[in-house]
């Protein structure tokens, strides 16, 4: 099964930015997307973008539109998520995750990444 490793989390000020990276091991076939998903504290996980492997087509939750860009890189096996204009309330730990083709849920799941925005 996949291995995912995500990368990148750390404390910065409001209005800063940050790359998160998710790196995939043990992969012997391409994944139907990628996601990226986050977690505040007290509340429920939450989708926050992804990218579809066959179109490269991506998508991403309202609260961070405009802001976050997911792309990945093929060759490093690696999915990115790139943060600026960051918020307090974006302030969660981020995970990555698979969907492989044919299956409908997200399969796959790394073990996060701490990300902090001071106000």
């Amino acid at each position: 099964q996949v291995r995912l490793v995500e990368s990148g989390g750390g404390l910065v000020q409001a209005g800063g930015s940050l790359r998160l990276s998710c790196v995939a091991t043990r992969r012997t076939v391409s994944p139907y997307e990628m996601g990226w998903f986050r977690q505040a504290p007290g509340k429920e996980r939450e989708f926050v973008a992804r990218i579809r492997w066959t179109t490269s087509s991506t998508y991403y939750a309202d609260s961070v539109k405009g802001r976050f860009t997911i792309s990945r890189d093929d060759a490093k096996n690696t999915v990115f998520l790139q943060m600026n204009s960051l918020k307090p309330e974006d302030t969660a730990v981020y995970y990555c995750a698979e969907q492989r083709v044919g299956v409908k849920e997200y399969s796959s799941w790394g073990q996060g990444t701490q990300v902090t925005v001071s106000s």
